[in-house]
This record gives structure tokens, C-alpha cells and sequence, in this order.
């Protein structure tokens, strides 16, 4: 297997961690990725704090190995779900949407292990002083949320600047996309798009439907000028999104137009006006497996890909 130190910190059979997608990474999705050696983590989004807690005794019911919670830190019940995260003693924290700072603290006491999710190399250095476990380095080409650097470039120059592990994010779905990663100087990998066909996930058939049939020019951003962009499928959404911007509505309009629309495409299988959040990955994934079987086909791949490029490097 990969030596990785966050495997080993975190008792991983794989270097993994799973992305924590809202209204997508529920207890049942956590607890098989965990179950199967990488790292599930719950998708908290926009949940109150007794909603959160419910779903982390709902994944303790399910696993017994460890799993994470992703806090999305503009949720206007943040302190009450880091809360929930220390009283509940969850093996990991990954943060977006902003510095986790103010609530280090916290989790270390809780003995929780801290992994931001870093779209720009400023933000991985001013994180890496205050004391976190590693940092998520997520490129553009990710689903939902996303920066403007490419994980090629972003993963590399954030290798180059901390000395902490780093988990590459955007654009991994397969043995060949790790590699590269790992190539870059990446730790470990985090994959979303690929779990959101999961057997295990437990959303509306429409939604993992259009991933399988996406190529990746269908994974398009919408929402610049709000200053929240947001990947997901070229739907009548995304259009509608792209001619109120374009006619310079205002953040408002923008706004109230992308409420619950994520919910929408997840739990009621509307691919049309829904938020349908994909990575460009999703055109290389075609198929629904379960999650074990992922995970297998993806590890199976590595050392064929490695061997490959040593008879290549060495020809």
C-alpha cells in the first residue's frame, strides 16, 4: 500500500477521505467509505445543530471505525455544530467557506483532527500557524464551491510552502488521478464526484443519472459575482444563472434564486432547475458501483499505472 502519513494517523487502509457533500454524505455513504478503509466524512451544510448530531449517532450505529464532519463555516449555526462535533468527539473536522481559526482550540481539546480546505495558497500558510493536521488542496476543477487555481497548480505550490500533509482535491477519480496527485506531493486524495454514484448514496436516481451520462464540459460555474462560485451540471438553472448575471442582477436576486436548489437535485431528482453539484471528473465516471468497489478498482490501478511509468521513464 501508499505510505501516507494521514493513513496512519488515521488508522486508513486507504488515503482517502471522501468529500463531505451536502444533502449527498449521509450516515449511510459516511459509514461505507469507512467501513471500507478510507475516510468518510458527513456533508453538515446548512444543518441545525440537532439534525448534525442525529446523523453522527445515525453513522456511530453504522461504523465503528473513524469518519469525519465537514463544517461549512458561513452556516449561521456554526458555533452550535462545532459544538455538537467536540461533544460527540468526531475523529476529524474538515472546514469550508472561510478560517476555521477561532475554534482550533476546540477541536484539539476534543482530540479532533483539523483538515481546512484551502483554495489558495495564502490561506494554507496562514492555516498551517494555527496549529491544523493538514490541509485539503482543492482545485477549480471540483463540484460544488471552488476556487480559481487548478488542482495541478494549487497542490503543487501548497506542497512547496507548508510542511504539514496535504490532501489533493478536484478532478481524482480513478488510480491514474492519484497518482498524479501523489506525484505532486500530495499525502492523500479527497474524492467527491465518484461517491456520488455510490451504490451506498442514498440520493434521487436522477442525480447520480446525470453524472453517469455528464461529460466534463458539462460541469460548468455559475455564481462568480456573487463571490460563491459554484460547479454543477449546465441545466436550465445554471442558464438562468448565467442571464440574470450577465444582466447584472443583483447578489439578492442570485441568491434567492440558488435557495434549496441543492436539496431539489438530491432528495427530489429534479436535474433541471436543481443544483446538480458535479466535478468536471464526472465524465470519466460511468458507472454505479459500491463504494468497496471503488475503492478497490481505484487502489488495483496504481501500481499498474506506476509500473507503466517506470517502463516509460526507464525506456
Amino acid at each position: 500500500m501508499i505510505q501516507s502519513k494521514i493513513a496512519e494517523m488515521l488508522g486508513l487502509k486507504y488515503p482517502v477521505f471522501q468529500g463531505g457533500m451536502a444533502w449527498v454524505a449521509t450516515a449511510e455513504l459516511v459509514s461505507a467509505v469507512s467501513n471500507a478503509g478510507a475516510l468518510g466524512i458527513i456533508g453538515s451544510g446548512s444543518m441545525e445543530p440537532e439534525i448534525l448530531e442525529k446523523e453522527i449517532h445515525r453513522t456511530k450505529n453504522m461504523t465503528d471505525r473513524p469518519f469525519g464532519v465537514n463544517l461549512m463555516l458561513m452556516n449561521p449555526f456554526i458555533e452550535d455544530l462545532v459544538d455538537v462535533v467536540c461533544k460527540e468527539k468526531v475523529a476529524v473536522v474538515t472546514t469550508g467557506a472561510g478560517n476555521p481559526g477561532k475554534y482550533i482550540d476546540k477541536f484539539k481539546s476534543a482530540g479532533i483532527k483539523v483538515f481546512p480546505i484551502a483554495p489558495m495558497i495564502a490561506l494554507a500558510k496562514r492555516l498551517e500557524k494555527l496549529g491544523v493536521d493538514g490541509i485539503i488542496a482543492e482545485g477549480g476543477e471540483s463540484g460544488g464551491h471552488v476556487g480559481e487555481l487548478t488542482t495541478m497548480v494549487l497542490v503543487r505550490q501548497i506542497v512547496k510552502e507548508i510542511n504539514l500533509p496535504v490532501i489533493a482535491a478536484g478532478g481524482i477519480s480513478d488510480g491514474r488521478s492519484v497518482v498524479a496527485a501523489l506525484a505532486l506531493g500530495a499525502d492523500a486524495v479527497q474524492m467527491g464526484t465518484r461517491f456520488v454514484v455510490a451504490k451506498e448514496t442514498k440520493i434521487h436516481q436522477n442525480y447520480k443519472e446525470a453524472v453517469i451520462k455528464a461529460d466534463c464540459r458539462d460541469a460548468v460555474v455559475t455564481g462568480r459575482s456573487t463571490g460563491h462560485p459554484v460547479r454543477c451540471l449546465r441545466n436550465r438553472l445554471t442558464r438562468e444563472f448565467e442571464k440574470l448575471e450577465k444582466e447584472g442582477a443583483p447578489k439578492e436576486k442570485l441568491e434567492e434564486l440558488g435557495t434549496g436548489k441543492l436539496k431539489a437535485a438530491a432528495v427530489d431528482g429534479d436535474v433541471k432547475w436543481g443544483s446538480v453539484m458535479m466535478g468536471q471528473t464526472a465524465g470519466l465516471i460511468n458507472k454505479e458501483q459500491t463504494v468497496k468497489e471503488i475503492l478497490e478498482e481505484i487502489f488495483n490501478e496504481v501500481p499498474e499505472v506506476i509500473k507503466e511509468l517506470n517502463q516509460r521513464i526507464l525506456s
